[in-house]
């Protein structure tokens, strides 16, 4: 397969593929032309790849991840224990987040919107 179809075929665009081929995770075939060939095998990784970071896996997790996956001698345990701290991770950004939220919902609501100049938006973010 080029990387046309593995794109395709795994939802990753292009450069996404070269840069997972850069750090090692996808080693395709090369042809006599210089182009990329890949397997199943590669497109099944990179779909797996894809996956785990559509669900915020860093680059390292995905390296653990993906070589705990190719391990048929794993222990659950070692999965769970990476999924535990990405979710961690997650609940952590969504606290930020929500406490981003509030603080800006509270601005927008203090601000009249109106054509007066004063703003406590703009003044909170003047603050030092």
């Amino acid at each position: 397969m080029n990387i046309g179809e593995v794109s395709k075929r795994s939802g990753l665009p292009a450069k996404t593929i070269r840069y997972y081929e850069d750090i090692g995770f996808v080693t395709p075939a090369r042809g006599e032309n210089g182009y990329r060939s890949f397997s199943e095998t590669d497109l099944h990784k990179l779909a797996f790849l894809g996956r785990a970071r559509g669900l915020g896996f860093s680059i390292e997790d995905c390296r653990t991840l993906l070589a705990l996956y190719e391990d048929q001698g794993r222990a659950s345990a070692d999965v769970k224990r990476v999924a535990e701290r990405n979710l961690t991770e997650i609940d952590a950004k969504i606290a930020d987040l929500q406490a981003m939220r509030a603080t800006l919902s509270h601005l927008v609501e203090s601000c009249a919107g109106d054509a007066r100049p004063d703003c406590p938006i703009l003044e909170d973010l003047g603050r030092s």
